[in-house]
């Protein structure tokens, strides 16, 4: 059973190494360094900077080097994780917002027979307040000859040849 667990640590030990050498400056032997020193992860190792890295027995030019690399990677793998954090979340959301639509076309869709009827309603109502007036028939042509029935009589042709 000591054998199992052996390998078991040798492989994780292997894959947190092989991790580290993708680092611009990290090698194999380097990784190893900062494995030991429990350094063992990108974001560890960008936390830790330069002295630390100096500390776990790597030069100083080489640890400034995979500080920086490791500080601009780990701000990467963040932005990263904050934008995969958000595209979860806005899917998680989107049925949701689909049945909110839904049901609110629903809705309109229900609405819109009593609507087109009062519409057409208002329309029609509409319609017959503008139709136009009848007119008065023109009764120029069949005109009376005389004075109309509001004429007084003192006014009358006859009446005022009859004075004389």
């Amino acid at each position: 059973m000591d054998v199992i667990g052996e390998r078991m640590a040798s492989q994780t030990k292997a894959s947190k190494i092989e991790k580290l050498t993708a680092l611009p400056g990290v090698g194999a032997a380097t990784a190893k360094k900062l494995v030991d020193a429990k350094l063992d992860t990108v974001s560890k190792v960008a936390t830790a900077g330069a002295s630390k890295l100096i500390k776990a027995g790597i030069k100083a030019a080489v640890a400034k080097k995979i500080a920086s690399a490791a500080k601009s990677a780990d701000k990467a793998a963040s932005a990263t994780k904050a934008v995969s954090t958000k595209a979860k979340a806005a899917a998680k959301k989107a049925p949701a917002k689909a049945k909110a639509t839904a049901s609110k076309a629903k809705a309109a869709a229900k609405k819109a027979p009593a609507k087109a009827k009062e519409v057409a309603s208002s329309a029609k109502n509409l319609a017959k307040s503008t139709k136009p007036k009848k007119e008065k028939k023109d009764t120029s042509e069949s005109k009376k000859i005389g004075p109309s029935p509001k004429t007084p009589i003192s006014k009358m042709s006859w009446f005022k040849n009859f004075k004389k």
